[in-house]
């Protein structure tokens, strides 16, 4: 019996995809040349279930040579959504197409100019209306027998997200050697017996600005070259602080002070933990490992700024999401 179960789902299971083949439309070729053409990311987005299953799509596609991460509708409208430019294309994963979260985003997104598609099993539903593009991922029933926990449907979105992902691959004539340089695993050991100053981001490249500047200065800087951080310094380019989307949700959680008035001063994490440019990248990664943080001033003498290193430049990785942990 428990055997002839399993065999029920995943018989299920598998005509769900086959289904799918069906549902293939023109929208999904216009969304893989959207993709290949557009100058920004990809940026995924969906709740519960569909959430995580958008954050494997993102991860693969990654790994495959498009520049992808997950957005949660949640944090995205707690700061997060300053990641989001017009020439990203934004991907909604919603079962039903009536995630309220996820609907009460999209407005939003549309707002900042990207174009949004939908992996949806309801092509008609609110989702769908703010989408420019439609992937049809319905299925006829959930092999829950209860026909309410997400099975068919989530094994749908997965496995067009996959499709999607190849499609790209072969699109882009992705390599087996470009492959490997985004899982640079077997090398990690070699790249951490470095020195900082060889990965971190020069000074002239690092987001930052003055003690004493508005928070509307500070999220125009942080927006603008959009890695999440950015650090305060005062007249002589002594570090001072920094500011993460960590701390902007903070702030907007506590709703003190209007962004064209208050000092970043008074939000900013001071004395942030910091290195040397001659510091060795394990010692990097071990305080990044340890506070929970994904960014690093890098201080010369007497304390002035000579770059920022990114966790994702130690790892080796194409793209990274900022969490914006606190210093």
């Amino acid at each position: 019996m428990i055997i002839d179960d399993a065999v029920e789902v995943l018989k299920m299971e598998a005509q769900s995809l086959l289904d799918l083949i069906e549902k293939l439309n023109m929208d999904f070729q216009t969304l893989v040349n959207a993709i290949c053409n557009a100058k920004g990311r990809v940026i995924i987005s969906g709740i519960g279930k569909s959430g995580l299953i958008g954050r494997k799509i993102a991860a693969t596609l990654s790994s495959t040579g498009t520049n992808a991460m997950f957005l949660h509708p949640v944090e995205a409208v707690h700061g997060d959504l300053g990641m989001v430019g017009r020439d990203d294309i934004f991907i909604a994963i919603s079962n039903s197409g009536e995630t309220g979260e996820l609907n009460q985003l999209l407005p939003v997104i549309r707002e900042v100019g990207c174009r949004i598609a939908g992996f949806t099993g309801k092509p008609e539903s609110t989702m769908a209306v703010f989408c420019d593009m439609i992937i049809n991922t319905g299925v006829k029933k959930e092999a829950c027998p209860l026909n309410m926990a997400p099975t068919c449907s989530t094994t749908a979105q997965l496995a067009m997200g996959d499709a999607l992902a190849v499609a790209l691959i072969k699109k882009k004539n992705f390599k087996k050697a470009d492959f490997m340089r985004s899982h640079p695993g077997g090398t990690l050991g070699q790249r951490l017996s470095g020195k900082v100053s060889e990965l971190m981001l020069e000074k002239s490249g690092v987001p930052f600005v003055r003690t004493g500047a508005t928070m509307a200065q500070a999220l125009a800087c942080m927006d603008i070259h959009r890695l999440g951080a950015v650090v305060i310094l005062d007249s002589d380019d002594k570090l001072m602080g920094i500011l993460t989307d960590g701390d902007v949700r903070h702030w907007l959680a506590k709703g003190g002070g209007t962004a064209e008035t208050l000092l970043v001063d008074e939000v900013m994490t001071r004395s942030p933990r910091h290195l040397s440019p001659d510091s060795y990248l394990y010692d990097a990664l071990n305080l990044m490992e340890k506070y929970e943080i994904t960014v690093l001033p890098i201080l010369g003498e007497k304390g002035c700024l000579k770059g920022l290193l990114h966790l994702h430049d130690i790892l080796g990785k194409g793209t990274f999401k900022f969490n914006g942990g606190n210093q």
